[in-house]
């Protein structure tokens, strides 16, 4: 990977979130800390990873996306752990009239807080691992066009519904489907951050749903679970089975030891956002996985199949690619970036607007807008 030339920013798009007194209670406000973003028309929903809503953000006649407007999950769906149980959402996915939404399933240790702990305090702290329930979602929510372009999600819009895989407060039923996996099942119960368990990416057409995981890595490999969902009741997805008598795919792709951060489908390919794994930092990448749509088996992805399609800038402690878009009105091949831990010149702490990168591999820089 090292060998790609570095993208080039050929232009910038502002994002501004004015809607924040439902989520003032953030340790880092909202533009800070995005986890997940997905495009339909000239909407654009976000998510932070420390509350259980979206975002949306509403093209504007300058090309800049504001109007925000914040969306409280529970009131749409059924989450075990309530309004106030962070989902650590960290895809979305706009497709056939719904917002699909996953969380990171995945379980976290506590901080150690020396600020507030002795040592000794702060290695007992440590011992705990917590389970929150509402991270294991995974599900799509009608959405409803009020307007050219803008969209918003409801619980239901005539025979369409909310519907998602059964979650509850002690096991989800992906877990109980990754329970006998020879690869996954030993990682379930691993803290993200130590190379557990970890959904941050997602990609979606019609009833396929792709997840992509940044942890676990295996000899170097990231893992893509491939499901194929069907609606059963009102508020309830099932999982078809599609690889003898399980309910995913299971695929393996040579990442050199990189995490899936994000997906989006492009064409038949599938774009790969892949950076660090765990707490690391590093560079990050965006790969294509060729002709991803049409592989129907579980099995190792040839190396011929997966190439790099641009070398993200690096900069250690910010600026940390978080999600994927296509961008087609900045030209054939274009993605948006947006990032976590943006750098202070990438945000406007008085608006709260924060600045996302469109690049286009293939292409020399231009003026920024």
């Amino acid at each position: 990977m090292s060998d790609t030339s570095l993208a080039e920013t050929i232009a910038q798009v502002s994002l501004t979130f004015s809607d924040w007194t439902p989520i003032r209670h953030l340790e880092d406000p909202l533009h800070k800390d995005l986890s997940a973003v997905t495009r339909i028309g000239d909407s654009l929903f976000l998510a932070c990873d420390e509350t259980a809503s979206v975002e949306r953000l509403r093209r504007l006649d300058d090309g800049s996306f504001g109007d925000h407007r914040h969306f409280v999950l529970d009131a749409l769906v059924d989450l075990p752990g309530g309004a106030d149980g962070e989902m650590d959402i960290e895809g979305l996915c706009a497709d056939g009239g719904f917002l699909w939404v996953v969380g990171s399933h995945s379980r976290k240790r506590c901080k150690p807080k020396r600020d507030e702990n002795d040592h000794t305090e702060a290695l007992q702290k440590m011992e705990e691992v917590e389970r929150e329930p509402n991270r294991y979602f995974l599900g799509r929510i009608p959405l409803v066009e009020d307007a050219p372009g803008l969209f918003s999600p409801a619980r239901s819009d005539g025979e369409r519904q909310a519907a998602w895989l059964k979650l509850g407060r002690k096991r989800s039923a992906l877990e109980r489907w990754l329970a006998a996996d020879p690869h996954l099942d030993p990682f379930l119960s691993i803290p993200a951050k130590e190379n557990g368990f970890d959904i941050e990416g997602m990609a979606v057409r019609g009833n396929r749903v792709w997840l992509g995981l940044r942890g676990p890595v295996l000899r170097g490999h990231a893992v893509v679970l491939d499901l194929e969902l069907r609606q059963r009741s009102p508020d309830r997805l099932k999982g078809r089975q599609v690889d003898g008598e399980r309910r995913y795919r299971k695929h393996l792709l040579d990442t050199r030891g990189l995490g899936i951060r994000d997906m989006r489908f492009q064409g038949d390919d599938l774009l790969l956002l892949v950076g660090p794994t765990m707490s690391l930092e590093g560079p990050a990448f965006v790969l294509r996985w060729r002709d991803a749509a049409h592989d129907d088996g579980s099995g190792v992805i040839a190396p011929e199949r997966i190439e790099t399609v641009a070398e993200l800038p690096y900069r250690l402690h910010a600026d940390h690619p978080e999600g994927i878009e296509l961008w087609p009105e900045a030209g054939a091949g274009a993605l948006l970036i947006i990032y976590d831990a943006p750098a202070p010149e990438r945000t406007d702490p008085d608006t709260s607007t924060v600045w996302a990168d469109v690049i286009c591999p293939g292409r020399a820089s231009s003026n920024q807008n």
